[in-house]
């Protein structure tokens, strides 16, 4: 087995293959399996583009240079125009075990979604896959300023962290990218570990430093193939004493695969090591071995006592079959058997607290072409496939075409397939072009072949054949020949265009020139030409057209009209391919070309025939025949003479109306030979002789309604009858007649209730009624699938509802009503729906008032009258308790209706206090509520009443609270005091909340007596509690009199601060006016709309709030409209205010003050009514 070659700490590392290029596949995070993989393999240097190569600065293959030329690479990549960049990341320096954060910024202005960006280490290792504990990967958008920007944080950085990154922005076809450099740099105070090959450092699994920045996964798994030995070859000496031209190829014939980084470390290792205390002979730096030889690692300590360790990646090694260990007086030894490439990694061993490290390379042996490419010659339109084979499996393998590389991509024609050691270009669809050298380039050899592509011999399967269409008619060339390649069509020598009408189609063989319509330019001779081919295929297109007679122009019953006496010159246009000839004859005479007065005129395109002075006798059929060699045509034209029609009979007035009528009339006798095409209209008042045009559109029927007549005012009409000649003259009038209305139909009918037996309708009354006025309704019903309407009422009801008897239970009717007046009924109103009569259950629901949704308090012997509304039918069952039971219907009175329900108390008692609980039942439907009522009174007074201390002027008095609140609480309390001379009591305080008080300004040398009264909301107890004994205010010194003061007179008149202001409202959204009032005291306030108060109206809500006074309007109408006054009253005046509210409704979009807007058709007014 080969000793490993030691290395110093001047030579540098190894280098490795290189990597392949990512491809498009793996971006997308996706891997083929290994049998159907089509791959790229990372391209060979062929010889002689060494130096090319090393001009690519940012491409795959660039190596490293002196740092003059890194500096000067970073130079130039800086300097070029950034794409998506607006900020790249800048290159860093960070110390080991510290963080630092890469940032670039991506503007998104331009951009509809979020770009796509990658990190790379070197050239080809994407950082997504190693981010954990060491490394994140952060991204964020700021929407105001719109720029994503997108952080890379290593964490507790490490020496062979070290190196050239890469960052790299994508959207769609728009791509970015900024190379940056980190430098590590060893912390002070420790021992710089020299770690050659450190960015190659692999992390297993499960093991401490997994997940950290692993850059060994890509390198190339190969077995060591058996050869011949071959000398030793030091790579860092080669490196070392080439020069820097031939870096890439000695990366690439030695396995290289980051030799920028690699030359870096070299900088570090040149350093001296410093004396250990527990080595006296440490690891050397770096050890090399080929793939399944044996390694040595020996270190000598100065103490052979001390205990050592051996570790891999941080994980101890124990002996086994692979690991030997060894003791030879101070050496410690370790053998490493059967290396492989998972044994290429960083080791150290531990001597008390000291370690020292080495890394160990694992060369793979080089890749050598076993199955070289042979020539190769193919057709046009043929798959080709260039195929090798390698020793090794899945190799770094590159192609080239005349010494050019082949790069594989989507968009082009060559694909790569590997297949274990096999290697297979493949050609789609090979053109001449293709025919080159091709030649494939591994680490160890290379192979070339050369590919010829022909024509095949060209035959025609199916030739052109001539053809003749008709005009219109589809033209279609079609040819086929043994290959599938393009042509070029041509038209008499011209080029053939493609267009909506003619297409070109081309499917594999066949090849089709297809022309939709034919039109007569479409003639002529069409060549097929085979790109490629010195060979054409012709055919000839002929064109013919059978004659026709265009009868456009003409009615569809081919009738001409011509009046009596003028010249009739009918032109027809004729076609034909060729030209045909027309004949024309009448009653199988043929008419001839001449000078008579009828005669026929032929032109190349049309045919003429000429009446000169038309006479009635001249009405009949002609008839035209054209004849050429495609055929003949035959076409009838009526010639029909007319004149003006006679005068309609007077017209008759049908029916009536407020400002319409209807009227008819017959047609006249004699249509002048012309169909009558209308009518003309005119009326006048039966006094006037002034006619007025109504119409001035023709009325194509045998009726009319004029309209806008003035109400009971007598009209005459009269009809003009049109032809196509002219006007006839006019009828006789009508008989004179009086415009009178009907009412417009009832308003709003709605099913009021409905029993077994019987329905109950309402309505609201029409919305117009006319001068005739409204003399009742008409009740109708009809059984459904029956248009039998019967009448519900015998006589005119005046009524807005009515009850329709003697229903069958379970049947289904329909309701309608009519308004009845001297003019007649009106349009009747329907029920939208069939009603069934049968009683419907109505579940109950009980509608407490807002008042009653909190307790309800009132005074003893004060009324209780509470009206509860419900719904439900049939009637309902209702029952009250009070606290849970029954209520006493001797104390409480209680009343029910079928739509509420009254609980009346005429004189309150604290008794009646309590819960009252209403339950309403129908069927099985049940629904409750609940009402607390609390009746209150007076308090009692105080409990006691005692002086606590005198002192100066001042008592101090306290008392406790009554036993008897009055059912309310206590609000407060009242003091007074008495002089004992006089025992007149005064107020001292009010509305006083403690139970103690401190009486101050007594009157020096009085006695005093003191007396408490509670309150409560029904305001003072009727007794008071007073002091048993006196308080006696002593004399002591210069007697002091008080100030007297008058007291200020807050009364004031009640005045407004704040007008009513006019104001509009929208019908049906609420409406509040606003005013602001003073004056003491309290003014009464009370609104007034049209100097009417407003009093007890749901319809309005009242508040007053601070001296603000609100009228709210709930979905006010037209009738709401008005003038509003707000009163306010109180003893020293009385003040008014006034304002008017103007109501809009909006109906079709339109909105009008007061008045609704209507559709045509539709006759309504509004009247005014005050609510």
């Amino acid at each position: 087995m080969p000793e490993p070659t030691k290395k110093e700490e001047n030579e540098v590392p190894a280098p490795a293959p290189p990597p392949e290029e990512p491809s498009k596949e793996k971006e997308a995070g996706t891997t083929p399996a290994k049998d159907e993989e089509e791959v790229s393999p990372p391209s060979a240097l062929p010889p002689g583009l060494g130096s090319r190569a090393l001009e690519r600065k940012d491409s795959e293959w660039s190596i490293g240079e002196s740092p003059a030329g890194e500096e000067q690479d970073k130079q130039n990549a800086n300097s070029q125009p950034s794409i998506l960049f607006v900020e790249k990341p800048q290159g860093g320096t960070v110390k080991v075990g510290e963080n630092i954060t890469f940032i670039a910024k991506v503007k998104a202005e331009d951009l509809l979604r979020k770009p796509t960006v990658k990190w790379f280490k070197g050239k080809w290792m994407d950082l997504a896959s190693k981010a954990g504990k060491h490394l994140q990967l952060k991204e964020t958008f700021e929407r105001h300023s719109r720029v994503y920007t997108f952080e890379m944080q290593i964490i507790k950085a490490k020496e062979n962290y070290a190196g050239n990154y890469r960052c790299e922005v994508t959207y769609k076809d728009k791509f970015d990218s900024c190379s940056f450099d980190l430098e590590v740099h060893e912390s002070t105070g420790t021992t710089p570990n020299i770690d050659i090959r450190s960015a190659f450092k692999r992390s297993g699994e499960g093991q401490d430093d997994a997940g950290e920045l692993d850059f060994s996964g890509l390198l190339k798994r190969r077995e060591v193939k058996q050869q011949e030995e071959e000398p030793e070859v030091d790579v860092w000496e080669l490196l070392k004493n080439a020069k820097p031209s031939e870096y890439e190829k000695i990366a690439f014939q030695y396995g290289i695969t980051d030799l920028r980084g690699m030359l870096k470390r070299l900088k570090r290792m040149r350093r001296e090591e410093k004396k250990s205390a527990a080595f006296a002979k440490i690891l050397d730096p770096a050890y090399q071995v080929d793939k399944g030889g044996r390694v040595r690692f020996v270190v000598e300590l100065a103490d052979p006592k001390l205990e050592v360790k051996w570790y891999k990646n941080g994980q101890e090694i124990r002996p086994s079959t692979k690991y030997i260990f060894e003791h030879k007086g101070c050496q410690r030894i370790l053998f490493i058997n059967n290396c492989q490439m998972t044994d290429d990694s960083e080791y150290y061993v531990t001597a008390g607290d000291e370690k020292c490290s080495t890394e160990l390379f694992v060369r793979e042996p080089p890749i050598m072409v076993t199955k070289q490419l042979e020539d190769t010659t193919a057709y046009c339109g043929e798959r080709v496939e260039l195929e090798c084979e390698v020793s090794e499996d899945d190799a770094n393998v590159k192609w080239f075409k005349n010494g050019e590389e082949i790069i594989p991509g989507p968009k082009s024609r060559y694909r790569i397939r590997v297949e274990g050691k096999k290697h297979i270009l493949i050609i789609e669809g090979a053109t001449k072009a293709d025919s080159a050298e091709y030649s494939v380039m591994t680490t160890g050899g290379q192979s070339s072949a050369k590919l010829s592509v022909d024509l095949k011999p060209l035959k025609i399967l199916t030739p052109l054949t001539d053809q003749t269409v008709n005009l219109g008619k589809e033209i279609c060339l079609k040819c086929e020949i043994s290959e599938n390649i393009t042509g070029k069509w041509t038209k008499n020598g011209l080029p053939v265009q493609e267009s909506d009408r003619l297409k070109l189609v081309h499917k594999g063989r066949i090849h089709k020139l297809v022309i939709a319509n034919a039109l007569t330019e479409d003639e002529g001779d069409y060549v097929f030409a085979p790109d490629a081919y010195n060979v054409t295929l012709p055919a000839k297109v002929h064109v013919i057209d059978p004659p026709k007679i265009i009868l456009d122009g003409l009615d569809a019953d081919n009738t001409v009209t011509v009046i009596a006496g003028n010249k009739l010159r009918l032109e027809i246009p004729i076609s034909g391919e060729p030209p045909p000839k027309a004949i024309w004859s009448r009653a199988d005479k043929a008419i001839m070309e001449g000078s008579g007065r009828i005669r026929a005129e032929s032109y190349p395109d049309s045919s003429t025939l000429v009446i000169d002075v038309a006479e009635r006798d001249d009405s009949g059929v002609y008839h035209i025949n054209l004849k050429n060699e495609a055929g003949e045509a035959h076409a009838a034209i009526k010639i029909k003479v007319v004149d003006l029609p006679d005068p309609p009979v007077a017209p008759t007035v049908t029916e009536v109306g407020d400002d319409w009528c209807i009227m008819n009339w017959e047609p006249p006798a004699y249509d002048g030979g012309s169909p009558i095409l209308g009518y003309f209209i005119e009326r006048k008042k039966k006094q006037s002789s002034r006619w007025m045009r109504l119409n001035f559109d023709l009325c194509k029927e045998t009726t009319f309604e004029p309209k806008k007549m003035i109400e009971g005012v007598a009209y005459e009409v009269r009809i003009f009858a049109v032809n196509a000649i002219g006007i006839s003259k006019p009828s006789m009038p009508s008989r004179p007649f009086v415009p009178l209305a009907v009412t417009s139909p009832p308003t709003l009918l709605a099913v009021d209730s409905v029993t077994d037996t019987t329905v109950t309708m309402k309505w609201r009354p029409p919305d117009q009624i006319g001068a005739a006025g409204l003399d009742g309704y008409v009740l109708e019903y009809c059984f459904e699938g029956s248009d039998n309407w019967l009448p519900a009422n015998k006589d005119l009801i005046d009524k807005t509802k009515f009850t329709i008897t003697d229903l069958p239970t379970d049947s289904k009717i329909f309701v309608r009503v009519k308004a009845v007046n001297a003019a007649g009924a009106s349009e009747p109103k329907y029920y939208s729906q069939p009603i069934l009569v049968r009683e419907v259950i109505e579940p109950p629901k009980i509608r407490i008032p807002r008042h009653l949704k909190q307790t309800y308090i009132r005074r003893v012997g004060e009324a209780v009258n509470l009206v509860i509304p419900f719904q439900g039918k049939p009637r309902p069952e209702l029952t009250w308790k009070k606290d849970g039971v029954e209520i006493d219907k001797n104390q409480i009175n209680i009343r029910n209706s079928e739509t509420d329900t009254i609980i009346f108390i005429r004189k309150a008692e604290r008794s009646h206090s309590g819960k009252y609980d209403l339950q309403v039942k129908v069927d099985k439907f049940v629904e409750t509520a609940s009402i607390d009522i609390q009746i209150v009174d007076r308090p009692g007074p105080p409990q006691t009443v005692k002086i606590e201390d005198v002192w100066g002027e001042n008592v101090a008095l306290t008392w406790t609270p009554p036993k008897d609140d009055g059912n309310a609480a206590i609000t407060g309390y009242t003091i007074q005091k008495a002089d004992k001379k006089s025992m007149e009591w005064f107020t001292v305080i009010e509305h006083y909340h403690r139970t103690s008080a401190t009486i101050t300004e007594l009157v020096i040398g009085n006695e005093y007596y003191f007396r408490v009264f509670s309150e409560n909301m029904c305001g003072l107890s009727e007794d008071a509690t007073m002091t048993k004994e006196s308080a006696v205010i002593a004399k002591d010194g210069k007697i002091y009199k008080n100030p007297v003061y008058e007291d200020f007179d807050f009364s004031e008149a009640p005045m407004f601060t704040q007008p009513l202001v006019n104001t509009y409202a929208i019908a049906g959204y609420n409406a509040t006016l606003n005013c602001s009032v003073r004056g003491n005291p309290k003014p009464k306030i009370t609104w007034m709309k049209n100097k009417v108060a407003i009093v007890d109206d749901p319809r309005y809500r009242m508040f007053s709030n601070q001296g603000v006074c609100t009228l709210e309007i709930r979905k006010p109408s037209p009738y709401d409209g008005g003038t509003y006054c707000c009163k306010a009253v109180n003893d020293l005046g009385t003040v008014e205010i006034e304002c008017k509210l103007e109501v809009k409704v909006i109906y079709q979009g339109v909105d009008t003050p007061g008045q609704p807007v209507f559709l045509e058709g539709q006759q309504q007014s509004l009247h005014n009514k005050d609510f």
